[in-house]
């Protein structure tokens, strides 16, 4: 049975070799990765105090917390979860809240260990953060608010400075540095 992605696992295989960049002898050894399907895995809106809520003048207190998770699904197909939670407070209670789980198989071949990690947790987020910061702006003006339009996030930024964070610890304690994210 062929595993999740095969398919577009070998057309970027034809389009290397299609380029020139393979050997076209079926053992093509040049990196490939592509985004195999994008989706939302959870979505929940809460309006807790609708149609009060929009009453209130006071401005409100908007919390945003992201998180990156990561987990393989086959030698070569991996999932990317970005989760992002917004909550807008007020003095008199809770506005809106959104918590999206936004998902992505990605694709990866011949790639070494120094390279999918950092692609599993920057680049890949960077990619499909646009996608879900989209969903999260319709989903609070569904609520009945205006759009919330989240700013860019350098995940390649923040990545940098997790990865020498950890790297700081582990020399501190006397250990290897592990690598940063939920593998």
């Amino acid at each position: 049975m062929d595993e999740p992605g095969d398919d577009i696992l070998q057309n970027l295989d034809l389009d290397a070799r299609a380029a020139g960049n393979g050997p076209g002898n079926g053992e093509d050894t040049q990196p490939a990765v592509g985004i195999i399907s994008q989706y939302v895995k959870d979505l929940s809106v809460e309006n807790p105090n609708a149609p009060e809520s929009y009453q209130w003048q006071d401005p409100p207190q908007v919390d945003v917390q992201f998180n990156i998770g990561s987990r393989t699904l086959s030698g070569e197909v991996h999932e990317v979860e970005l989760k992002i939670t917004v909550a807008s407070k007020h003095q008199a209670g809770t506005a809106f809240a959104v918590e999206l789980v936004y998902g992505g198989l990605i694709g990866m071949r011949n790639m070494s260990d120094e390279m999918v990690h950092p692609f599993l947790y920057a680049e890949a987020p960077r990619i499909l953060f646009p996608f879900a910061r989209r969903i999260v702006a319709d989903a609070v003006r569904d609520a009945g608010y205006p759009p919330l339009m989240l700013e860019p996030i350098d995940f390649n930024g923040i990545y940098l400075q997790q990865l020498a964070q950890r790297q700081a610890e582990q020399e501190a304690a006397g250990g290897e540095a592990a690598p940063v994210g939920n593998a």
